[in-house]
């Protein structure tokens, strides 16, 4: 079947698709009876243009030493040419006899095998080019093993200098194929991974340099030392591991997440499979070293078993993993032993080695066979956010009618589940007050559910305690949200302290009293403190609100990030601790100290994005009062050090509104805007250094009223500047509402598009009459098409032609549902409507970058262009598929025809989530056009989804 991984792959099929598409309507028109014209003008020239592709294909046969090539090209090669004589021959025996049922079955069938044959060429192609790389992935790896032998400094010259060019190779390999790939997530994938290893490379060459000097030293540091060492080799090697994995997808589920149950297995089962090498080779080898790179892959093995165990579908799978793993550790730890007493060359160690070897192919075959199984099964899981989860709820609150497996319930559950995780992070009041809503909601989800299963779902009690807790999950989810950004504003306030309070405690001079307990101090108090900032961002990941892909999964992996390099930062300080006069080992901790430095950055500035700015800055705002009112309470009591510890605080916060204010401004294209919030930021900053002045005279002269006073003064200032801020702000985001509150207009003389008229409210009862079909749980495609049309419905396509042209497909598809399963209609009707879907991509996408133009919002305008930028390619595909649907005459029921259909399904599920997500942002980014642009676009809601 065709796949459209790459842009060359959908350049080439597109036309082959659009002639078979004309055969296949020539083919029904004389089904009907009409005469088939004179085809042996454009059979010649396919019949030349498959000569030579088949001349090349040849060529690239002889000249390649790619065995699965050699062994894959051959056969669709002939199916080209053998397709190309089919249509040779109907065009001959159409010319003798233009109503030839022969000829017609010859044509489609010829028809059909050059396309597909043509699609499998391409793709065997391809899939070599990909091998090439990733045999230049796996030598990279190869060389990295090696790091453990790498001993002396005329060792890591070597290493450096073989290891240089296979890694630019590499990368430039990488590059070049991630620009060919028409999956953007895809892309994003491998530029993140690459751009780890681009990274981690100074940090490892870095690592084992330290590692030899503290070894050659004999110093106390050398197993934080190759600790170091082994983590950035372990870190580089998995990121490699994944490009290698992202390289060799071919499809993409717009609805999938990095989160995702099957994502998470797919990555650990291609993990096992990068380390299963270097696990054999230690097991091979009686005299490797214990504790090696090669144990650390078997035990790497064993934690991503365990993980492919945690996500699957099935209990009976889980157990089965769960003991294996359990089996091989036990055995591991035995050889280990074994190994560590000098007896790796016994009859015992090496009937261990030869056992474990053996399990681990087991355990990898049933790794693979578990993430097939969970894959097959296509459970609907919750979804990852808690506003996703709450909408799921909703759905099945204002639904109770639609059977969904109990996945609203499910979802409502886990909304009180994320809602007492974050409880334990607060103080009180906030504490109890979040854990009774999540207690009362807990206990009508009950209610709900009993009234369920004894029958009564439909009553009146069961819609009173329903319409209860859908407010109850509301009110929750408000709860949530407000509590995050408290702890953004204070657990995000300072990300370095801790870090220069280590630093600083490393470098003690030798000798100092209490040198040892310091460091130790310092050391988990960073520890803690990364702890704690990893632990907040994932929590707004989750539950902050934002419903932004690709911010959450960024979080998520800078989260990732900073918890797994935080300990070797505390490894790389202690060697310096050890080692105060070691430059080498200071340049190693420098740069992770660097790392984890500018990752956290990245961290706050993901989590900021994530947060309501005004939200926060009321948040900040409401915490320098409350440091002020510690302030006054430490100055009735003449305490110093509580005097600088608030007043710290207060500086922190107001830094933090400047910092977020400089975000704002950066971010907008509004002149207006970014001149007030400019002079208002240029006020608090001259308002802070006073008031940190004043501060110390304070802290030194707690008694003094006169001090006192004037630190006030400075304060108030203080908090005027911060007033000041967070009003501009909030001017900015609160934009003035017709007077119905529910409706969102932006008026302008002229429309988009004054050739196109808008589309009517009852566009649907033309093409259905009766209404919008009601989609079954076995039509797919008709489901996604309900899913936009449920979306859309919500707005008037009244003076907004975004909806209107997203409606019409929503339309569209459902007929397109309609023809796919056989329920009347043509197959030329079928590959006219794929083209008018295709064409109905193009027009939203034309509108959405030009609302995308005029809106001084950047982030959100980027947000725009990158959810509408793969709508157009969904489109060209699916007129692909439904070409190769559409000549499966003949073929109804067979893997072809089943192949077809499926892909057909995924690409029109992806094509109408794409939409849905383009709406979305698209409504949001309507608030923040060019005043001076013209520009109109009108959103008026009409009912909610949950109404429809």
């Amino acid at each position: 079947m065709p796949v459209f991984h790459t842009k060359t792959i959908e350049s080439i099929l597109e036309p082959v698709a659009q002639q078979v598409s004309k055969l296949v309507i020539l083919h029904e028109e004389a089904e009907d009876g009409n005469e088939m014209p004179d085809l042996a003008r454009p059979v010649l020239v396919v019949k030349q243009a498959v000569d030579n592709l088949c001349k090349v294909g040849q060529e690239t046969i002889h000249h390649s030493d790619d065995q699965i090539l050699k062994q894959d090209m051959p056969p669709a090669l002939r199916r080209v040419e053998e397709s190309a004589k089919l249509l040779v021959q109907a065009s001959q025996m159409l010319g003798s006899d233009p109503f030839s049922a022969p000829a017609r079955k010859k044509l489609i069938e010829g028809s059909r095998g050059i396309l597909q044959g043509t699609s499998a060429l391409l793709l065997t192609f391809d899939e070599s080019e990909v091998r090439k790389i990733i045999r230049i992935c796996k030598n990279v790896l190869e060389y990295l093993a090696i790091t453990e032998v790498v001993e002396t400094m005329e060792d890591l010259v070597t290493f450096v200098k073989n290891l240089s060019p296979i890694l630019t190779k590499m990368t430039k390999e990488v590059d070049n194929r991630e620009k060919e790939l028409t999956h953007q997530v895809h892309r994003e994938m491998l530029q993140r991974s690459l751009a780890q290893v681009k990274t981690m490379t100074p940090v490892l060459i870095s690592g084992v340099k330290i590692y030899i000097t503290t070894r050659q030293q004999g110093s106390q540091a050398v197993q934080d030392a190759q600790e170091n060492r082994d983590f950035v080799v372990h870190k580089v090697s998995n990121e490699i591991h994944e490009i290698m994995r992202v390289l060799q997808l071919t499809t993409y589920d717009e609805d999938e997440w990095d989160a995702d149950d099957l994502t998470v297995m797919k990555k650990a089962q291609s993990g096992i499979e990068g380390k299963l090498k270097q696990a054999t080779d230690w097991l091979y080898d009686p005299n490797a070293l214990v504790g090696g790179v090669g144990e650390k892959s078997i035990r790497g093995i064993l934690n991503d078993a365990r993980k492919v165990g945690e996500h699957c579908v099935h209990p009976g799978d889980r157990e089965a993993i769960n003991k294996a793993v359990g089996d091989i550790e036990s055995m591991l730890d035995g050889l280990s032993e074994l190994r560590a007493r000098g007896q790796g060359t016994t009859p015992q160690a090496q009937t261990l080695a030869s056992a474990i070897n053996q399990r681990l192919k087991e355990l990898n075959a049933k790794v693979k066979d578990t993430v097939d199984r969970t894959e097959k099964a296509s459970i609907i899981k919750p979804a990852h956010t808690v506003a996703g989860k709450v909408e799921q709820a909703q759905r099945w609150l204002h639904n109770p009618q639609i059977n969904d497996n109990g996945l609203g319930q499910q979802a409502s559950r886990l909304v009180v589940a994320e809602g007492r995780k974050l409880a334990d992070t607060l103080g009180e009041p906030d504490k109890s007050n979040l854990v009774q809503l999540c207690n009362d909601t807990e206990r009508l989800t009950n209610q709900l559910d009993d009234l369920q299963r004894k029958g009564m779902g439909n009553s009146p009690q069961a819609r009173a305690v329903a319409q209860n807790l859908s407010e109850k999950l509301q009110e929750l989810k408000g709860r949530i949200e407000n509590a995050l950004v408290n702890k953004v504003s204070d657990d995000f306030m300072d990300i370095t302290t801790p870090l220069k309070q280590m630093s600083d405690a490393a470098v003690v001079p030798l000798g100092t009293p209490g040198r040892e307990q310091n460091f130790a101090d310092k050391c988990s108090n960073f520890e803690n403190h990364s702890s704690k900032l990893v632990n907040t961002a994932k929590l707004v990941a989750a539950a902050g609100g934002s419903s932004n892909k690709r911010t959450i999964e960024a979080i998520n992996s800078s989260a990732n990030q900073a918890e797994a390099i935080a300990p070797q930062v505390v490894r790389a300080a202690r060697i310096v601790f050890m080692n105060p006069n070691n430059q080498a080992a200071q340049e190693h901790y420098d740069l992770l100290k660097k790392q984890w430095s500018d990752n956290m950055e990245k961290l706050r500035g993901l989590v900021d994005e994530a947060t309501d700015t005004v939200s926060f800055l009321r948040s900040a705002e409401d915490g320098i009062f409350r440091d002020t009112e510690r302030t006054e309470n430490a100055i009735k009591r003449a305490d110093p050090a509580s005097i600088v510890s608030s007043t710290s605080s207060i500086a922190r916060r107001a830094n933090r509104v400047l910092q977020v204010a400089q975000q704002e401004a950066e971010n907008s294209e509004d002149p207006q805007f970014v001149q007030k919030v400019g002079a208002a930021a240029d006020n608090l900053r001259s308002s802070i250094a006073p008031m940190v002045q004043n501060a110390k005279a304070l802290a030194t002269n707690p008694r003094d009223s006169g001090v006192a006073s004037h630190w006030r003064n400075a304060n108030n200032k203080l908090i005027g500047g911060v007033k000041d801020v967070r009003q501009v702000v909030e001017q900015e985001h609160n934009v003035p509402l017709p007077p119905d509150i529910s409706q969102l207009s932006l008026e302008e003389s002229q429309p988009m598009s004054p050739n196109r008229p808008s589309e009517t409210d009852d566009e649907e009862e033309v093409a259905f009459p009766g209404g919008f079909p009601t989609p079954q749980e076995n039509q797919p495609i008709m489901m996604a098409a309900h899913a936009l049309h449920r979306e859309v419905k919500q707005w008037s396509s009244k003076d907004n032609e975004i909806i209107a042209a997203a409606k019409r497909m929503a339309l569209l598809m459902a007929k397109l549902s309609q023809l796919v399963r056989g329920e009347g209609g043509s197959k030329k009707e079928l590959i006219a409507t794929a083209k008018q879907i295709a064409e109905s991509s193009e027009e939203v996408t034309r509108l959405a970058k030009a609302l995308a133009r005029e809106c001084t919002d950047k982030r959100m305008r980027m947000n725009l262009l990158q959810v509408c930028e793969r709508i157009p390619t969904i489109g060209t595909q699916l007129k692909i598929l439904s070409t190769v649907k559409a000549t499966m005459l003949g073929a109804q029921g067979s893997d072809e025809d089943q192949e077809a259909t499926e892909m057909l399904v995924g690409n029109a599920q992806n094509l109408m989530q794409s939409v849905r997500e383009t709406l979305r942002v698209a409504e949001a980014a309507s608030i923040k056009i060019r005043v001076e642009s013209g520009f109109t676009i009108r959103w008026s809601r009409r009912n909610p989804w949950y109404a429809s």
